[in-house]
Formats: structure tokens, C-alpha cells, sequence
């Protein structure tokens, strides 16, 4: 196993998680917390804002699975890479779209699908999405992990998640585990 770990930020982590979670070759998406100036925020604190921090999920994967370009390819594919601080009703600097690469490989990938995506023009504004190192990743509580599977019947789940999970499921089939379809 080739087992790699990115950290990605789209907004709201428990419509994130839910996608990865579905991809052949992830191993494991956390939701959690990078990118801020406070050890060990809680939820309340980063959705004040006032932590720096932005919702993300660690995920692990096989890279003889999963290309981190596929990986990629997904994040922008489902959320706006071009809202700055902010996926529909989800708005603050926590819900910012973010790349926190571990390595120098990581980061060049970020970059050239950016510019491939601004070349092939997929969205009709310019991608705001940050590329940035690495910092501490911190677990979001217990009950934000696979928050998507205990609650689907919740609002949020109902017609925020569910909808992004199905059109996720049309444009890439192929890449959701079995067990997942």
C-alpha cells in the first residue's frame, strides 16, 4: 500500500467528508480543523472565526489506488473553488477553499490543476482556492465524524449533502467504492 495524506477544505466538512468518504481508495476522510493560530480549537471557536482555522478533512489514501490528480480533480468538481470565505449559505474564513499540501509534489499538483482548470475555463470565475502548507490538523469532536451516515434524515443532510453526494455520484461513478453505489 502507498498510503499518502492532503488535507483539503471545501466549506462545510461533513459535505466533504461524505464525498471522499464514497472514493475508491481512500482509506480514511477525517473532518477537522487546519490552518489557524489556536491549539486544539473547538467547534464554537472556529465557527466564531476568530481561530484562523478552516473545516477540512485529513484524508489518507492509496496512491496505487487514487491519483492525488483524481483527488484533485474531485475537490473542485464538488464545491465553488471561486467564492472567497463562503459555499452557499456557509459563510466565514472557516469555510474557505483550501489545498494544505505536505509536500513540494502535492503543492506543483495543486497548482497545475488550478491552471488547468482556469485554461479549460470549468468555472465562469476566477479559482480563490489557497495552496498552503501544512499546519497542525486537528480532530473536529467526535460527533462531526461521518456525520452524514447518522443523519441523513436532518435538514441539512436532506438537502444540502444528499443532493451534492448525487450529483457527485453522476460525473464520477467510477471512482465510488462498490459497497458505496
Amino acid at each position: 500500500m502507498n498510503l499518502q495524506k492532503i488535507t483539503l477544505g471545501s466549506g462545510c466538512f461533513w459535505c466533504t467528508e461524505a464525498i471522499f468518504k464514497t472514493i475508491k481508495g481512500v482509506k480514511k476522510a477525517t473532518s477537522g480543523y487546519i490552518g489557524g493560530h489556536v491549539a486544539h480549537p473547538t467547534y464554537e471557536e472556529v465557527c466564531s472565526g476568530s481561530t484562523g482555522h478552516a473545516e477540512a478533512i485529513e484524508v489518507e489514501y492509496d496512491a496505487d489506488e487514487v491519483s492525488l490528480e483524481e483527488l484533485l480533480l474531485i475537490f473542485f468538481k464538488t464545491h465553488d473553488p471561486t467564492t472567497l470565505n463562503r459555499q452557499g449559505n456557509d459563510v466565514g474564513t472557516q469555510y474557505r477553499s483550501a489545498i494544505f499540501y505536505t509536500t513540494e509534489e502535492q503543492k506543483q499538483q495543486a497548482e497545475l490543476m488550478i491552471k488547468r482548470l482556469t485554461d479549460e475555463q470549468v468555472f465562469d470565475h476566477k479559482i480563490v482556492t489557497e495552496v498552503t502548507p501544512a499546519s497542525e490538523f486537528y480532530d473536529a469532536e467526535g460527533y462531526h465524524q461521518d456525520y452524514f451516515s447518522g443523519n441523513r434524515d436532518k435538514p441539512y443532510c436532506a438537502f444540502v449533502i444528499q443532493p451534492k453526494l448525487n450529483k457527485f455520484a453522476k460525473e464520477f461513478k467510477e471512482q465510488i467504492k462498490p459497497e458505496m453505489l
